[in-house]
């Protein structure tokens, strides 16, 4: 596996439509909040998904766990950290924190997702453009 040392932040606050009738963020959501940590990861990494689409690759999420640590409640507004750490063939791993304005770690989340090209929905390389970007970050 190559190892990548990128990380980004990104902001999102809690809508009173994610929570339930006791205020709690719904855990459905943050699913949602990781994809937004990681197109806005990747967008700063330098690659957009639109970018891949137009270029005929896809990057469907093969695997996702999440462990809660601790509540999220209307209105707060919380950190998403979103750190690619690393490649394997066509797999991507991500891997998330989500902190609380208190700085309180709310929960933990790691996704795998796969390169596919969009003709035929088959694993295939990374775009060599990604791999350039990866390299910036490599870690030895």
């Amino acid at each position: 596996m190559i190892k990548i040392d990128f990380e980004a932040r990104i902001e999102v606050r809690v809508r009173y439509g994610e929570t339930d009738q006791m205020g709690y963020c719904y855990y459905g959501n943050y699913a949602q909040y990781f994809e937004v940590g990681r197109v806005e990861a990747l967008r700063s990494f330098g690659m957009t998904y639109k970018n891949m689409e137009e270029n005929g690759v896809m990057l469907p999420v093969l695997d996702f766990s999440v462990k809660y640590v601790s509540p999220a409640y209307y209105d707060d507004l919380l950190t998403i950290v979103t750190k690619i750490s690393g490649m394997k063939g066509p797999r991507l791993y991500f891997d998330y924190e989500i902190y609380n304005e208190a700085n309180k770690l709310i929960a933990i989340a790691a996704t795998t997702l796969v390169f596919v090209s969009k003709t035929d929905m088959r694993p295939s390389a990374p775009p060599s453009d990604f791999i350039a970007l990866m390299n910036q970050y490599k870690v030895d």
